[in-house]
């Protein structure tokens, strides 16, 4: 398997691969410039690293739902940091996780040696959407399943505030790409480890770091109601999204030479991937302001630099 992933809207055709950490709206993100023939282990390597550098002394703490995304995160977590300095929350609603999730989280969590706590968020849904919901016509499921994801992204940073910890999310390229979370919600966090590597090379990472099958296995969702898996709503697998991502995002392709090199049977999927990637850009920039100056608010600044960024 071999990854190409620009830096900067470049794609670069190097003989080595670089990790590079960029500001994501708001949040740092590992990037990759070009990994030759897929090293899972030196990919590992080198997120441990960059989750080492940017939580420093720190400790971190990470949402554990029972799916792949957030199993690799906390794995390469416990690696890069040491398992005293991680801590694990499962954040479970009784509308919309299964039992298996939870069990699946707790496993995980033992078998890692970081501390876990679980954290019912049930009640707190309920009630948060009863408020919001008054005066509303109708309950709409989809803004309902975003208060769970919201609430989650909620506690941790209570946790994160009172202890001192970095949040950790589990976000990967795929998802972040085609807008597949929640802002504000699972999109609210400090460093996302995962977002160099594609839905497809996170399982690929998660056999070489021993996840257990059942997790690798299990049909993607967010959980944010009660049978939802990620392959039926946005009705297209993750196997042809990452595909087309690669060719549209990373090679710069135009939509028509995707379809020419995929084939015509690709063509509705193609668009719908792009409607996606255009459609879900607000969720990959910070919120827009006015221009009253002719300075731009900059993404970092050094007080005391000549240019007031660095």
């Amino acid at each position: 398997m071999r990854l190409f992933v620009s830096l900067k809207g470049i794609c670069l055709n190097l003989s080595f691969y670089i990790l590079a950490a960029d500001l994501y709206n708001g949040m740092v993100i590992m990037s990759v410039v070009r990994i030759a023939d897929f090293d899972a282990e030196s990919v590992a390597s080198r997120i441990c690293e960059f989750i080492r550098r940017k939580v420093g002394q720190r400790r971190a703490v990470v949402g554990l739902s029972g799916g792949i995304d957030s199993a690799v995160a906390a794995t390469l977590s416990a690696r890069g940091l040491g398992r005293e300095k991680v801590l694990a929350l499962v954040m479970p609603d009784s509308a919309a996780t299964p039992n298996e999730d939870v069990n699946d989280a707790i496993a995980l969590a033992e078998s890692l040696g970081i501390g876990y706590r679980t954290i019912d968020i049930t009640k707190a849904s309920e009630t948060v959407t009863e408020l919001a919901s008054a005066g509303c016509e109708r309950k709409d499921k989809v803004a309902e399943g975003n208060v769970r994801a919201r609430l989650r992204m909620t506690i941790l940073y209570y946790v994160a505030n009172s202890e001192g910890r970095i949040v950790i999310g589990s976000g990967d390229r795929s998802e972040l790409m085609i807008g597949y979370f929640t802002k504000y919600g699972d999109g609210g966090v400090d460093l996302l480890p995962l977002g160099c590597l594609y839905k497809t090379q996170v399982r690929e990472l998660a056999k070489h770091l021993g996840i257990p099958q059942r997790i690798i296995m299990k049909e993607s969702s967010p959980r944010l109601w009660k049978g939802q898996t990620a392959e039926s709503e946005l009705g297209i697998s993750y196997e042809e999204i990452d595909m087309i991502l690669y060719r549209l995002c990373d090679l710069k392709m135009r939509k028509e030479e995707v379809v020419e090199d995929l084939g015509p049977n690709y063509a509705a999927k193609v668009e719908r991937v792009a409607r996606m990637v255009r459609e879900s850009a607000h969720k990959r920039r910070a919120p827009p302001a006015p221009k009253v100056s002719p300075q731009k608010l900059p993404q970092r600044f050094r007080i005391g630099s000549k240019a007031g960024t660095e």
